[in-house]
């Protein structure tokens, strides 16, 4: 990373620590070259998560609506095609709005999620392009986990009979699964530690460990062929 984009990130990263104040992010984005908002608009926003019934038990901070507003604003602006920037910028945000985020986590463009805090993600996690994380019951991912372009998660469920009838649960991803393109977790679902998740797979139950599973629904296909690694050991090294 050049030295102009590093003394950049090191400058954003000190305001982050204010980021409640409209002054502060209206600052930051001047500093991303983002288009001018006045500050009555940035005192006045409501983000789409705002408006969830969700909303009312995971209420949003001044500072975790700012962040979460950098978060979406960020991918449509130029700065965001320059990796060596925008990995580390991400990662800025994710620690200060996720509920938990472990080291070296990598997000490329256009990662989507309603409620931050509700997302957990473990060490040297990568989510890939266009990815929809459906937080509003809880989604962890634990360490070393790769999500492909493409996937969904849900974690709600609307009543048939009466549409604003809900209901939540979490999904789970444990260490060092791998979950491929346009794959869908279904509200609930616990994808085992080393499992993989085959492209275009709908997960409508829990994974075993260690297994491969496809089709729709999803169901067992073998064992990963893992040659009697583990762990670390399996590589999930996404970008150099």
């Amino acid at each position: 990373m050049t030295a102009c984009y590093k003394a950049l990130l090191s400058r954003i990263e000190e305001r982050l620590d204010a980021i409640g104040d409209s002054e502060v992010l209206q600052d930051v984005m001047a500093d991303l070259s983002a288009p001018r908002l006045s500050l009555e608009a940035l005192c006045h926003m409501h983000l789409y998560a705002e408006t969830l019934p969700r909303a009312e038990d995971c209420p949003l901070t001044p500072a975790q609506r700012h962040l979460h507003f950098l978060w979406d604003a960020f991918d449509k602006l130029p700065i965001c095609l320059i990796v060596p920037f925008a990995i580390p910028f991400r990662r800025l945000i994710a620690k200060r709005l996720f509920g938990a985020c472990g080291s070296a986590f990598t997000a490329e463009e256009n990662l989507r999620f309603n409620f931050g805090p509700l997302l957990r993600v473990g060490a040297g996690v990568f989510v890939n392009r266009n990815v929809f994380l459906d937080t509003k019951g809880g989604v962890t991912l634990g360490d070393g986990v790769a999500i492909a372009e493409d996937v969904r998660v849900f974690t709600h469920n609307h009543g048939e009979a009466s549409h604003i009838e809900r209901t939540y649960a979490p999904v789970v991803v444990g260490d060092y699964a791998k979950v491929y393109s346009g794959a869908v977790l279904l509200p609930g679902v616990t994808v085992g530690a080393q499992a993989i998740v085959a492209a275009g797979a709908l997960v409508t139950h829990d994974v075993p460990d260690n297994m491969v599973v496809a089709g729709r629904p999803a169901t067992v296909l073998r064992e990963r062929r893992t040659e009697g690694r583990s762990g670390a050991e399996l590589d999930h090294i996404w970008l150099f």
